[in-house]
């Protein structure tokens, strides 16, 4: 235990060590809910997952490189004591990118919002009217958030302002939603 120590606390592998006691400390406040996860490190060419999950594993397996380095060259090659840190450096980003390929899958881009996402919602004519070329619809998110969009009926279906329609197609080339006339029940 006090060789594990002595190298974990000595040049160069105290570098990632220190490195390391922060990231511990990082994921106790989170756990505490002072911080979210969010973000991701796309800067690093390591995105798609959030920064916090990777910069931990690319510290870890950083240190752990560079405590493996320090231990292998300490004894025959004291003098290349300060290569290790880029070495253990640039091994753990290779090794962080394919640790976070499966990890991507946990992630997905749930907070990306499109159009798409207004297909199949009940949304209310703000226009004086909407038929077939023209008029306007407010139509409300998940979210909660509203916006108004363009809207077009098929056929002789006319809306007149305040009616309910219900959005069934999105147009992309022309850049509107397909509407037809929503009756509810009760």
């Amino acid at each position: 235990m006090g060789e594990f120590l002595s190298t974990a606390l000595s040049f160069p592998t105290v570098i990632f060590s220190f490195l390391l006691v922060v990231v511990v400390g990082y994921w106790l406040v989170v756990i505490t809910g002072l911080f979210e996860l969010d973000d991701d490190a796309s800067w690093l060419g390591l995105g798609g997952v959030p920064a916090g999950i990777t910069l931990s594993v690319l510290i870890a397996v950083a240190w752990l490189l560079c405590l493996i380095g320090s231990q292998f060259l300490g004894a025959s090659f004291g003098g290349l004591l300060i290569a290790v840190p880029f070495a253990a450096a640039g091994g753990a980003w290779l090794a962080t990118r394919g640790l976070l390929v499966p990890l991507r899958r946990l992630f997905p881009d749930g907070d990306r919002h499109s159009r798409g996402d207004f297909v199949g919602q009940m949304c209310v004519i703000r226009t004086g009217s909407a038929t077939h070329d023209f008029g306007q619809a407010e139509v409300t998110a998940a979210d909660g958030s509203s916006a108004v969009v363009q809207v077009r009926t098929t056929g002789q279906d006319r809306l007149a302002r305040g009616d309910k329609a219900l959005i069934f197609e999105y147009d992309a080339d022309g850049e509107f939603f397909w509407v037809m006339p929503y009756e509810s029940e009760l």
